[in-house]
């Protein structure tokens, strides 16, 4: 009876065993932990996405910066725009400053040297949203920059896009809209023009890379890009640029300078010449 009795106890506990087995079995996955996973891998995947694709105008750009390298100046080729294609010369003396309310009769379209305005316009990497008198441009150019020019009616969207990338909070570069410019694109530099028609056309990073601070082809060397401020030149209200033909009080292109105007400054904070 007692033999009997244990095996009884043993088959009870045998039976709870089982049915707590079955209680367990009987459980399905655990969908909320499964839920957050997915929902967060998600997040995940689309922040990366988001984030991979914002940045590829800058990918993109990087690369064409790393193909135009070999153009950057050397000993051996001081000025190698020489051998860009299309590429437009002619020579020019510095130094010679306009007031804010006198203009110059430019014998180029966008001009890239010649007289200007005694203070240069912020070139350290700004996109002008509208268009800038040209007399401020070129004294930018003076001192080192290259100015990309646009014609608005003719370049929108990705290829104003692709313009941007190349210039935004780089220094000695800006970019503007030019009413009326013959050709989509026009790179300037002192003494050095480039049009254009494509925005994705490798000879823009080419030229940058040959003449943005290129010591043998400007004269103010060690000049500064940065904002005058208001009263001198106002990056946020630049003065705007005259479409008008100049009249004949237009200073000419061998004009000498107007008596009194602000000289160049150089980095050290002294006059230039």
């Amino acid at each position: 009876m007692a033999n009997g009795t244990k095996k009884k106890g043993n088959s009870g506990k045998s039976a709870v065993k089982a049915a707590r087995g079955s209680v367990v079995s009987k459980k399905g996955p655990p969908w909320g932990t499964i839920i957050s996973v997915v929902a967060i891998l998600l997040l995940a995947i689309g922040v990366f996405g988001y984030y991979y694709v914002a940045s590829s105008d800058t990918r993109a750009q990087r690369g064409r910066e790393e193909a135009a390298a070999s153009f950057a100046p050397s000993e051996q080729n001081p000025d190698p725009s020489k051998n860009i294609e299309g590429v437009v010369t002619a020579e020019y003396g510095g130094g010679a400053h306009v007031l804010p309310t006198e203009r110059v009769a430019y014998d180029k379209t966008p001009s890239f040297g010649g007289p200007h305005d005694g203070f240069w316009a912020a070139c350290n990497g700004v996109v002008y949203p509208n268009a800038v008198r040209t007399e401020n441009m070129v004294h930018s150019l003076e001192h080192g920059a290259v100015w990309i020019a646009y014609n608005p009616q003719r370049v929108t969207g990705e290829a104003l896009d692709s313009l941007k990338v190349r210039v935004e909070n780089k220094p000695f570069l800006m970019m503007s809209p030019y009413p009326g410019l013959d050709s989509p694109i026009s790179l300037q530099s002192w003494g050095h023009q480039l049009k254009l028609d494509n925005a994705d056309d490798a000879r823009i990073d080419q030229f940058i890379a040959a003449l943005r601070t290129n010591p043998n082809t400007y004269p103010e060397v060690g000049a500064s890009c940065d904002a005058l401020g208001p009263g001198r030149f106002d990056v946020d209200n630049p003065p705007p640029f005259d479409s008008t033909q100049p009249g004949p009080d237009a200073k000419p292109m061998d004009y000498q300078g107007t008596e009194g105007t602000q000289q160049d400054q150089s980095t050290s904070g002294q006059p230039t010449q």
